[in-house]
């Protein structure tokens, strides 16, 4: 199955996909940790990545999708793969589109999680990541076993520092401006399948495979 998440800052993309990426057995692709993955073992791309970061810059699309390129060569993607973070643009989503297109390769669905903004900010607000690993908690609706301390891993709960408000209400406005549009380009392309995920954080994962089933299957 292959599959691309949609969703404002903290509408519950990374603890879904995680989620179902697990039950499935495909790998879940954070273009966020395929960056620090590159920047870590200071590949050719991670070094071109942050040259750009450290000039306070965008690293270019050509950079991302080259990230991405390699790791769908992996053997783990061959069965399919959930993106979470990208296509963040249109451009993006056309440079994915020619990428799946060189590899006979094609999206089976476009989930966009919607979820009220208030909500949002609640859940922002309260999300704690394991800083080793980067499984996200949540301090009222997913909390670790023990407080503080990463269920997986062991490691250290901590809140991320623009796990805010202001910080958020920017990140919603570039979401809007830059990301949002990917919706009705993937509706054009029937592929978008919307889906409620207010107060479910992880728990609708069969309703989305029912409902990507129904959509491959019509």
């Amino acid at each position: 199955m292959r599959l691309v998440f949609l969703g404002a800052p903290g509408t519950g993309k990374g603890t879904m996909a995680s989620v179902m990426a697990k039950q499935l057995q495909i790998p879940h692709i954070s273009t966020g940790d395929l960056f620090r993955l590159h920047l870590a073992n200071k590949t050719e791309l991670g070094t071109l990545a942050e040259s750009y970061m450290k000039d306070g810059k965008l690293v270019p699309d050509d950079v991302t999708v080259g990230m991405v390129r390699e790791r769908l060569k992996e053997d783990d993607a061959q069965k399919g793969f959930i993106f979470d973070g990208f296509p963040r643009t249109i451009e993006q989503g056309k440079a994915l589109d020619a990428m799946l297109q060189e590899m006979n390769l094609s999206l089976d669905a476009v989930v966009d999680l919607v979820v009220p903004e208030e909500e949002l900010f609640r859940r922002i607000t309260t999300r704690r990541v394991c800083k080793d690993c980067g499984q996200i908690y949540n301090t009222e609706t997913l909390k670790p076993k023990v407080e503080g301390v990463c269920d997986t891993c062991g490691g250290e709960l901590i809140q991320r520092a623009d796990d805010n408000a202001e910080t958020l209400r920017k990140r919603l406005d570039v979401y809007t401006e830059q990301t949002a549009p990917l919706i009705d380009f993937y509706e054009e392309k029937k592929l978008l399948l919307s889906f409620d995920n207010h107060n479910k954080m992880g728990s609708g994962v069969d309703e989305i495979l029912d409902l990507v089933e129904k959509h491959r299957q019509a």
